[in-house]
């Protein structure tokens, strides 16, 4: 039987699925970039986002998070466990939305977070209690300010060893090219272009330090057809030439 709560470390290992139950993800700590359904928004501390059953969600998170994940059982449980409050629990469930924790939310969250939720009594008491104070809230549609960071990560990630376009990024955000050049210049300070760059640097520092492959074929695999060019390009974003990058690590690992 699937656990009713969990704690949960996301990374910046990219994941992408559906499943036929809804989901309830409160930050605890960090940025989780999450998109439901096309929609992007991020979940930090005192917020938390909807998975209606069935939906198509991504997340990630590039400097980690951690959540505390309510995944409602199927069937009756609702009907069952949430009474009175049922009605309004489902259609909170129904909706794919951010929505923020007042303060008496917020500790309930807390306080879920550091207890035993693998006791079933716990994770039970506490999941009916969590849905209950939630029936106030009001369903909005996810942020649209924010771009969809996890389907744009999952696309230059497929794509890595290939040539990606700023119209690939717009296609994905159902955006204009210029417009999500503003756009990514006012979120990340950065080009999309260069957002592209920073992210298979990223994987090929990871490919370096958790992989024996050659250097030139790491290169490859983030769309460098030169070595050189790679080299510099890690120098620049790093600080360090890919040899000394893969050397640092065996020295962290001995």
């Amino acid at each position: 039987m699937r656990p009713i709560l969990t704690l949960r470390q996301y990374t910046r290992d990219l994941i992408v699925h559906s499943h036929e139950h809804a989901q309830l993800v409160f930050g605890l700590s960090g940025a989780l970039d999450f998109e439901v359904e096309g929609c992007g928004s991020q979940v930090r501390q005192q917020s938390f986002v909807v998975v209606p059953s069935g939906a198509h969600h991504a997340c990630g998170s590039p400097q980690g998070s951690r959540c505390l994940v309510l995944d409602i059982p199927d069937g009756q449980w609702v009907a069952d466990s949430l009474g009175d409050h049922a009605d309004a629990s489902r259609r909170l469930l129904d909706n794919p939305a951010r929505l923020s924790l007042d303060s008496g939310q917020s500790q309930l969250v807390s306080w879920l977070a550091n207890s035993p939720v693998t006791d079933p009594v716990i994770a039970q008491q506490g999941a009916v209690l969590l849905l209950a104070s939630l029936n106030h809230a009001k369903p909005a549609e996810l942020c649209n300010r924010r771009l969809p960071y996890a389907a744009l990560d999952a696309l230059i990630e497929q794509n890595a060893a290939y040539p990606l376009q700023v119209a690939d990024l717009a296609q994905v955000a159902g955006l204009s090219t210029a417009r999500l050049h503003a756009r990514f210049v006012a979120e990340c300070g950065q080009t999309p272009m260069d957002y592209i760059r920073s992210r298979r640097l990223h994987k090929a520092m990871g490919l370096l330090r958790e992989t024996a492959l050659p250097i030139g074929e790491i290169a490859s695999r983030v769309g460098y057809s030169s070595q050189s060019a790679f080299s510099a390009a890690v120098l620049r974003e790093f600080g360090s030439s890919p040899g000394q990058l893969r050397r640092d690590s065996c020295n962290k690992t001995r």
